[in-house]
């Protein structure tokens, strides 16, 4: 299946195999076990765009060149040794494991061929993210610029290729970290307590692929569950009003778990002008849902005349979120028009080999499997945004994701009140520059993301973190999607604006405020259970949590009473829960498992009936 094919056309794009001998991962206190699994020749071959899929790619992940130059210096004449992309200068994996200021700039180079099959279409060449601001030249020409960390890019490279032979890649990266002037998350540049190791330049796949002169460019899927139908629009490039796009919708094939591909059948078609909405209907839906995780192929092709030019294949599902009441007149998270405790870790996305980039595509999966191991429904993916492939698999495997805006660094300052209505709005010291660039990257982020149907929320500030002009921030956050819940601000400063009210405790799943009615009411961050496993330590000393415990025996026993105490706020409203982590992160030890993801803390199948009895705590 095209999901899980490695890119086969690797060496013919590269011209040459990378020299294994010449790397070797930088020393850390400890790895996940893919680590081993991990070499220049096969550095995330998968393919990495889910949702919009063509036969012919080929991936530039591998051993480029690297510098590390003043930022003002111009392009290094030598290089410093080799890299492994798409691990972060800063990871193991990278092979180089050193930071890089903001008074520096990292430049990277490689070389790549063009296959000869391709040489009469155009060329998109994709950088999947690249924290912060990249500027990509081929063959010493500028072919473009991006700034934000999170989201993908793409140049049509065409006009800079010259000959058949070999071609030059060259990206330089500038990263301010936690300048107070752009969204970095928990990136720190002096990591300690909540706050870790700064990431900087690619650190998702890079690849490219061939297309006609018109191409698609993407979709927009918006199911109607009450109405058994989708709404769909495909955006294309280099059409005319006399091209048409046809649609099939199909049960079956790409939408499924590589594991189970079965066979399609078509329950939807239609031919319309691209751009424009078509609606298709399908006779007895099936809704996607964690426990039925039901997903529909789309197979979209752009016709001109009775010519094929461009063929993708992407997938949707017929997917509720919404606010529903229940019998007792409680506001509650509603999933396809019930009632629906959502309850599931806080998940940062941290590896101790890889930092932000999961290993191989198996690890980014392994989190997501143990999280539905573990009895739980839900994942709130904490001031991160994700590759492609893992909301690919919260889709397959069947988990609803709260989505975070990563925060902007450097402005966590000014008063907090999450337990009142907050008043006055903000006084964060944000400028305008990092306020238009927070609008730039969350609407992108959305853009991005908002054709999969695991993802039920938006959460545009975490605590108090960067919040400003939280009235328009949800109008905004409305505007790019008004088919999802809004948690304005979790555990930050309280305003009456968006869906969910959400507060934070520690450790105990306590709500000292709620909404009174005005909007949903979850707990969204509580617990942080500690226990510093011996031999899976990032760190010899300083290791913390909110409350400390020497046993998985003493975790569970803790665990199950918090769950307990839980259980009580659902029957007084409480409609959703996080729990304090997944996985241990550098010198926080409060996960689920600890950072290597060689210990499961607690015992699994313990654990599991906990969190069911929890979730079915709610009476609908």
């Amino acid at each position: 299946m095209l999901l899980a094919a490695s890119s086969l056309l690797l060496a013919v794009a590269c011209g040459t195999k990378p020299d294994v001998g010449s790397w070797s991962p930088a020393d850390v206190p400890i790895q996940t076990p893919w680590a081993a699994e991990v070499s220049p020749a096969n550095a995330h071959p998968e393919y990495p765009r889910p949702q919009l899929v063509r036969e012919k790619w080929a991936s530039l992940n591998g051993l480029w060149d690297y510098a590390v130059v003043p930022a003002d210096a111009s392009r290094p004449a030598e290089w410093d040794g080799q890299i492994l992309v798409p691990f972060c200068i800063e990871s193991s994996l990278s092979g180089v494991g050193r930071r890089v200021s903001p008074q520096e700039a990292l430049w990277y180079s490689t070389a790549f061929k063009v296959p000869s099959a391709w040489r009469k279409q155009r060329v998109l060449l994709h950088f999947e993210a690249v924290d912060w601001a990249a500027e990509v030249y081929v063959n010493d020409q500028l072919a473009g610029h991006h700034t934000g960390g999170y989201t993908a890019f793409s140049f049509d490279i065409t006009p800079y290729l010259q000959g058949k032979g070999e071609q030059r890649l060259t990206v330089k990266v500038l990263d301010g970290t936690d300048n107070g002037e752009q969204p970095s998350g928990k990136q720190v540049s002096e990591p300690g307590g909540i706050w870790y190791t700064p990431v900087t330049g690619i650190w998702q796949s890079v690849w490219m692929e061939p297309v006609c002169h018109a191409a698609v460019t993407s979709y927009l899927a918006v199911p109607d569950l009450d109405a058994g139908a989708v709404d769909l629009t495909v955006y294309t490039e280099g059409t005319t009003e006399n091209d048409r796009v046809e649609v099939w919708l199909r049960e079956g094939g790409v939408g499924y778990s590589t594991e189970r591909p079965g066979k399609t059948s078509t329950v939807a078609f239609a031919s319309v002008v691209p751009g424009k909405p078509v609606r298709l209907t399908v006779d007895g839906v099936k809704a996607w849902s964690p426990e039925n995780p039901f997903l529909y192929e789309m197979e979209i092709q752009l016709k001109q005349g009775k010519k094929v030019v461009d063929r993708v294949r992407g997938y949707t599902a017929f997917r509720k979120s919404s606010e529903v009441v229940d019998a007792k007149g409680f506001k509650r998270i509603g999933l396809n028009n019930e009632p629906y405790f959502q309850y599931g870790p806080l998940d940062q996305g941290w590896w101790p080999d890889g930092l932000y980039t999961a290993p191989t595509d198996e690890a980014l999966k392994f989190d997501l499997v143990k999280t539905k191991d573990f009895g739980f429904n839900m994942i709130r993916k904490h001031i991160k945004v994700e590759p492609a492939r893992w909301y690919y698999w919260c889709d397959v495997l069947g988990i609803v994701v709260w989505q975070d805006m990563p925060s902007i660094g450097g402005t966590s300052g000014g008063h907090w009140e999450q337990w009142e209505w907050a008043s006055p709005e903000d006084d964060r010291k944000l400028t305008d520059t990092a306020k238009g660039t927070y609008y730039k990257e969350w609407g992108e982020i959305i853009l991005q993301l908002r054709n999969h149907p695991s993802i039920v929320a938006w959460v545009p500030f975490n605590e108090s973190w960067s919040q400003f002009d939280t009235e328009k921030v949800v109008e905004f956050t409305r505007s790019c999607d008004p088919t999802r819940l809004i948690n304005s601000a979790s555990g930050g400063n309280s305003f009456p604006v968006g869906d969910i009210f959400d507060s934070h405790n520690y450790p105990d799943p306590t709500m000292k405020f709620t909404s009174g009615g005005l909007q949903i009411d979850v707990l969204g961050e509580y617990g942080g259970i500690g226990w510093p496993v011996e031999g899976h330590l990032w760190q010899a000393d300083k290791n913390w949590g909110y409350i400390e415990y020497r046993s998985g025996e003493e975790v569970l026993a803790q665990y199950a009473a918090y769950a307990e105490a839980l259980k009580a706020t659902v029957a007084k409203g409480v409609s959703a829960a996080v729990y304090t982590q997944t996985t241990d992160v550098e010198g926080e030890v409060n996960g689920l498992m600890t950072y290597d993801r060689k210990v499961i803390k607690m015992d699994e199948n313990k654990l599991r009936a906990v969190n069911q009895s929890v979730i079915e705590a709610l009476e609908k």
